[in-house]
């Protein structure tokens, strides 16, 4: 089977969130979605709901947006992010925002997601993350008092106080 077929079949099966406070970028992120094989999409306008989708579907992925009411996407990573606290602490989670600024993308990853995608996104971009997530899946490990997918990196090399 050619690659193109392994990552539409992979994508068939997982269960997507999207969490976007724009209606019209969640219906872009859907169809994106769709058009690459994905069956099940589920959306949330707010940070709230998206909490309350992950406990009521379960999702294998969440595609998170920064800027959002109620709760923006940072107070969710810090929720979704707490073992012992909240029941799926180890969601993997794609940051997709319009903050492109390298602070932003530090932040982000220091909140805990797996991978960061600048808004507005391309459907290779998607894809590639999502493949990467569901391909090569990385434990979560405690660093200081963040929890956080392991580093690409080399441990030693990654001390995420040196990022603030």
């Amino acid at each position: 089977m050619n690659e193109t077929k392994t990552v539409e079949k992979l994508l068939q099966g997982l269960n997507i969130l999207i969490v976007d406070g724009n209606h019209y970028m969640r219906k872009l992120t859907r169809t994106m979605l769709m058009n690459l094989g994905a069956k099940s999409v589920i959306e949330a306008s707010d940070g709230l709901a998206g909490l309350e989708q992950i406990r009521l579907n379960d999702p294998d992925v969440m595609l998170l947006d920064w800027d959002m009411p109620v709760l923006d996407g940072m107070e969710v990573m810090h929720i979704v992010r707490s073992p012992g606290v909240f029941p799926r602490p180890n969601l993997p989670i794609i940051m997709l925002t319009h903050r492109a600024e390298r602070s932003a993308v530090v932040q982000a990853i220091q909140a805990g997601v797996h991978e960061f995608l600048v808004k507005p996104t391309s459907p290779k971009a998607l894809r590639d993350r999502l493949t990467s997530i569901a391909v090569n899946p990385r434990p979560m490990v405690k660093i200081g008092d963040s929890y956080v997918p392991e580093p690409r990196r080399p441990a030693p090399a990654f001390d995420l106080e040196s990022f603030s």
